[in-house]
């Protein structure tokens, strides 16, 4: 068995894996790049290997950067199989028709300047009909249920704990008399995330590859991150300020609407408008509540007390865009989640644009924000920022609370990785992070015994 390593390879990114087993080979996760809009262009149209050549998918969640260049994969002549969760399934139905629409918009925003320039236009990365295709292929497969991905690879899926449906991935290779097996985690989430159960060991595997994003970092605790955000919240609405939210349209914004009803259930805040201005996260916590099989217990005991943990009184869900345009007239205090997480998309870029430049409001980032992204250069406090094409003065407050990030931490990752037996498992391979911090986990890890541990770059193969 060979594995090519062609995304998310020293980036968090692009989640792409090849296994080579004899003449098959099976796509671990296809996912979109993020980055400089150029870079991520090119590296999202053009695959490194033809899509007619993969036998089989196996899909370990479904937000868009594992899944989001699946219907570019169908597009492009890929006819076999995609396997997932039954949850990652109906959620990916929603997420990439709605990514399809965004290729359709931006191609045509793009193709009336380039008509203006007398230059030929540019087609969508993918259409609504390529991601309609793209959900044909896909077949579900319940946790702890073995199956067969090509002749002699079995697989089976565990819960990740990161989103609804998420799935780390034991895969059992048998040819030739001998047996090898291999394990993808996908995104490992953090013990103790609300709503859904805590990450799974999927036992013992000899190669295993694994997720890196917070390496060597430490996450607070579940206690100091609610007094933190209620403490972030009254100030800011103290003060009379708005506060952005830019959050993943599935998981994070769940996770944040759920905060909030605890938090004002217990009269630790006082309650304020929240509006979710997204329709994807909207559809998307319906889907939630289609899915009690993946909740943990605490939102079990929610359930049953409050009914919707969702749909808290005080909450507003804004589906229209003339009512998203409306929430920029509002003067008095109130919480704006709006998708993109890393802020390169969506509504949440026209929040921004009327609400970083007054100092009363803002912007609390909940997520792991990429290299060149918008949401990185929000971090960093940058003391201007381009927002539509225009030049904003950042006078906003920056909140970061990584804390509710859907990632587990570098103490977390060891707690995971412990679990594997040392003297079974004989590579790691650190995969979906940035470089300093799979550097760091790769020590911790080295120190602790692991034999050897990889860092792949993209496009690089290994023999196992």
């Amino acid at each position: 068995m060979r594995i090519e390593f062609q995304g998310a390879a020293r980036t968090v990114t692009g989640s792409m894996h090849i296994l080579h087993v004899g003449s098959t080979r099976i796509l671990l996760d296809c996912g979109f790049f993020q980055g400089r809009r150029e870079e991520a262009n090119r590296r999202n149209r053009e695959f490194p290997f033809d899509p007619k050549s993969i036998d089989a998918v196996v899909l370990s969640h479904a937000h868009i950067d594992h899944s989001g260049n699946l219907p570019g994969l169908v597009r492009q002549g890929y006819t076999g199989p995609i396997f997932c969760t039954p949850a990652t399934r109906d959620l990916c139905q929603l997420m990439l028709a709605d990514s399809a629409h965004i290729q359709e918009n931006d191609a045509s925003y793009l193709n009336k300047r380039l008509a203006r320039e007398k230059h030929p236009p540019v087609e969508p990365l993918y259409t609504p009909r390529d991601a309609a295709a793209a959900m044909e292929r896909f077949r579900v497969v319940p946790y702890n249920t073995s199956f067969d991905v090509v002749p002699n690879l079995m697989a089976f899926f565990v819960d990740a704990g990161h989103i609804l449906g998420s799935a780390s991935v034991h895969l059992t290779l048998r040819e030739n008399g001998t047996t090898k097996t291999l394990g993808f985690t996908g995104d490992i989430g953090p013990p103790h995330l609300p709503i859904v159960r805590d990450p799974v060991f999927p036992g013992n595997v000899e190669y295993l590859i694994s997720e890196s994003t917070y390496g060597g970092t430490v996450h607070p605790t579940a206690d100091t991150r609610e007094v933190l955000f209620a403490n972030d919240i009254r100030r800011v609405s103290g003060r009379g300020g708005k506060i952005i939210i830019p959050a993943f349209s599935v998981g994070r914004t769940q996770d944040i609407v759920f905060a909030f009803h605890q938090l004002f259930d217990r009269g630790e805040l006082p309650r304020l408008p929240i509006y979710v201005d997204s329709p994807l996260a909207i559809n998307a916590t319906e889907i939630f509540k289609k899915h009690p099989e993946c909740f943990d217990e605490e939102t079990f005991r929610h359930v049953e007390q409050h009914h919707d943990p969702f749909g808290l009184a005080s909450l507003h869900y804004v589906r229209s865009a003339d009512a998203s345009k409306q929430l920029n007239d509002r003067k008095e205090p109130c919480v704006i989640i709006a998708a993109s997480g890393m802020c390169e998309a969506g509504r949440v870029l026209h929040h921004l644009a009327n609400n970083v430049e007054d100092a009363r409001n803002a912007v609390m980032i909940v997520g792991f924000q990429a290299e060149h992204t918008l949401g990185r250069r929000l971090v960093e406090r940058n003391a201007e920022v381009k927002i539509l094409g225009n030049v904003y003065k950042l006078k906003a407050e920056i909140i970061v609370h990584n804390s509710f990030s859907a990632h587990a931490d570098g103490n977390d990752l060891l707690t995971y990785i412990r679990q594997f037996d040392r003297k079974q498992l004989q590579k790691v391979f650190l995969v979906h992070g940035e470089l300093a911090r799979q550097e760091k986990l790769r020590s911790e890890l080295l120190t602790e015994g692991t034999t050897a541990v990889e860092i792949p770059v993209r496009g690089q193969t290994f023999d196992v």
